[in-house]
Parts: C-alpha cells; sequence; structure tokens
C-alpha cells in the first residue's frame, strides 16, 4: 500500500473528525444550552426578561449557530474527499442533502436577531405595549423553531447515505453505519411526530427518538478524530 495515500487517508479523516467536532459542540451550545438558559415557552415575560438580562448569552448563541452552519458547509465535502472511492454516487447525494440545509440555516438564524431587535432600546419600539413586545418575541423564537423543524427533514435524509458509506466502506466500523441510517429514521419520526400529534413536545419521546442520531454522530465525530481512517480490505483508498 502506498504509505503516502495512507496518511492522506488518515488526515482527511482527522479533518472530517476535527470539522465534525466543531458542528457538535456549537450545536449543543445553540440548540440545546442557550435555549435552556433563556427561553420559558409557557411564560413570555420571564422570557423577555431572561434575553434582556443575558443578552450577551443570547448573541453569544447566535455567533455559535452561524460558526455551527458554516462548519457543516465543509463537513460533507471532506466526508467526501474520505468515502467517494466507496460509492461516489452515494457520497454526492451525501454532500446534497447535508449542504441544502445550510442556507435555509442561515435564513432560520434572522428570526433571533428580530428578537434582539424587540428585546432592544430604540425608540421606535415604543409605540409597542411590554404584551405587544412579549407576542413579537415569542412569534419569533416560535418562528425560529418551526424552521429548526424544517431543517430535522435534511439533518436525517443526510444521515442515510452517509451511514451505507460508512457501513460499506471497510475502514470504518459498521455499527456507526448502521446507527446512521437509524439516526436518519429517527429524525423523519422526529418531525412527523411533531407535525401530525398536536401535544408531541409533552410526550417526552423527542430525545430518545434522536437517540440513534447523537450516539452516531458523536461517535463518529471522535472515530474520525482520534482514530482516523485505515486502508479498506479491497485496498481502495481516498488520496
Amino acid at each position: 500500500m502506498n504509505k503516502q495515500a495512507s496518511f492522506s487517508n488518515k488526515k482527511t479523516a482527522r479533518i472530517a473528525g476535527l470539522l465534525y467536532l466543531v458542528v457538535v459542540l456549537t450545536g449543543i451550545f445553540s440548540l440545546a444550552y442557550v435555549p435552556s438558559k433563556l427561553i420559558v415557552w409557557d411564560n413570555a415575560p420571564a422570557t423577555v426578561l431572561n434575553i434582556k438580562t443575558a443578552e450577551f448569552l443570547f448573541r453569544l448563541g447566535i455567533v455559535s449557530s452561524l460558526v455551527c452552519y458554516t462548519f457543516f458547509l465543509f463537513l460533507p465535502l471532506a466526508l467526501y474527499r474520505l468515502l467517494k472511492t466507496v460509492n461516489g454516487n452515494w457520497a454526492k447525494l451525501m454532500v446534497i442533502l447535508a449542504v441544502i440545509s445550510v442556507p435555509v440555516s442561515f435564513v432560520n438564524v434572522l428570526n433571533k436577531f428580530a428578537v434582539l431587535n424587540l428585546v432592544g432600546d430604540d425608540s421606535y419600539l415604543k409605540v409597542f405595549t411590554n404584551d405587544q413586545l412579549q407576542a413579537q418575541v415569542m412569534f419569533y423564537l416560535n418562528l425560529y423553531n418551526s424552521g429548526i423543524l424544517i431543517l430535522k427533514i435534511f439533518w436525517g435524509l443526510w444521515l442515510f447515505p452517509f451511514g451505507y458509506l460508512v457501513f460499506k466502506s471497510g475502514f470504518l466500523p459498521k455499527i456507526l453505519g448502521i446507527l446512521l441510517m437509524a439516526g436518519c429514521v429517527g429524525y423523519l419520526l422526529d418531525f412527523s411526530g411533531a407535525m401530525l400529534l398536536p401535544h408531541y413536545d409533552a410526550m417526552g419521546i423527542s430525545s430518545f427518538i434522536r437517540l440513534p442520531a447523537s450516539i452516531a454522530e458523536i461517535g463518529t465525530c471522535f472515530w474520525l478524530l482520534i482514530m482516523g481512517a485505515k486502508e479498506s480490505p479491497t485496498g481502495k483508498i481516498s488520496a
């Protein structure tokens, strides 16, 4: 085996792992940590007060989101370089389904910029009462969440060709491939439940449905970052 090609394959895997790590960490911070600290969905006054009191944290969440989506633009390209020798068509499909979510993600963040404007002290806001401002803040936060719901379709779909490529690669653990494909199903079920069942959030099953995806993506991230990728049994390697 060409030693230079082997080194290149491992280096590409670790670059992909590093990109994935940034996506995971910034995603957890912006999608889970910040909302848990600031947003009280059934209490608009408390939510507005939290955002005003910890405005820097809210702004940090926005920046974290933008960093996450920027790195997610490059992640599938690095994975494509690593996995294109397994199946070129599936690798292209993986990239398309991942990248298509990025512009939607950036546009969706505009809802959070709207919230920032509403909690500010600009003079034009004085025409609104406190109740009206609070209602608008919750409106844009809910609109942002609706955008996230739409994005779950693509966050799920790209995992299926990704999982298939990992499963077939021969140089990455098959179990990660299986979990990634299961994660695709989980995301789509989560979207369907939220759309079709009025009290879906109150059921508390969303996190369990998305568990395979969480395990698979974090596991794949650390495997690529720490272990890299070996030569496949067939000798095919991404140079």
